[in-house]
């Protein structure tokens, strides 16, 4: 589990060839990191000077704060969804029987590994809603931070969208497919969300 090994373990089971944890699990922990961010650059935003902004700071720590566990456990259902699908394309297929059960066996392995990516889109979504909160009155000693987690909630997204676009064509429940199709284009709204706050961030720097 993701969660509960060192970063160079992690770092050296991605770099095995072996297929999990890959790609999803990867977005997921760029995440965890966006939301950590955030959430520092928060505390750094508290005390008088910024008294007028003290609801709002600590609305956006809680919020970072939730958020680096979620993504984490998305990185494990990631890995599990994507070890339950390389299951399902093992099972035999020797039979018009065997072929019936394993062709089921597969689509369910592919929705499910769907929704780690449905849900990282999400969760990356609030993760720029929460810098957003911070880009105009964030302390400028680390508002830089800010546009570093939009970065990495966009990773995060992106990486999501580019798998659930493999699922879609792999995935034949026309309804399902029309629903990832959906997701896509909100990940693709999300995606312009986090350049545009990371534009905000360096404009205030560059000012």
């Amino acid at each position: 589990m993701i969660s509960s090994e060192t970063i160079e373990g992690y770092l050296a089971r991605l770099a095995a060839r072996q297929p999990a944890p890959g790609g999803g699990a990867a977005g997921a922990l760029h995440a965890a990191q966006g939301a950590a961010l955030v959430a520092m650059v928060a505390r750094y935003t508290t005390g008088a000077k910024y008294a007028d902004h003290a609801e709002d700071v600590e609305r956006t720590i809680a919020g970072a704060d939730a958020s680096v566990p979620a993504a984490v456990r998305l990185a494990d259902d990631d890995e599990e969804a994507f070890a339950a699908g390389i299951k399902a394309y093992g099972l035999p297929a020797d039979s018009e029987g065997a072929k019936s059960v394993r062709a089921r066996a597969v689509q369910e392995a592919l929705a499910r590994a769907a929704e780690p990516p449905r849900a990282l889109i999400d969760l990356a979504g609030h993760i720029i809603a929460l810098g957003r909160e911070l880009a105009d009155f964030g302390n400028a000693n680390v508002i830089s931070d800010v546009a570093a987690a939009s970065e990495a909630a966009r990773a995060a997204i992106a990486t999501a969208m580019i798998t659930l676009e493999i699922n879609i064509k792999a995935i034949k429940d026309p309804g399902l497919q029309e629903a990832l199709r959906a997701d896509v284009l909100r990940a693709e709204e999300a995606v312009a969300s986090a350049d545009d706050l990371s534009g905000r961030v360096r404009k205030r720097v560059l000012a």
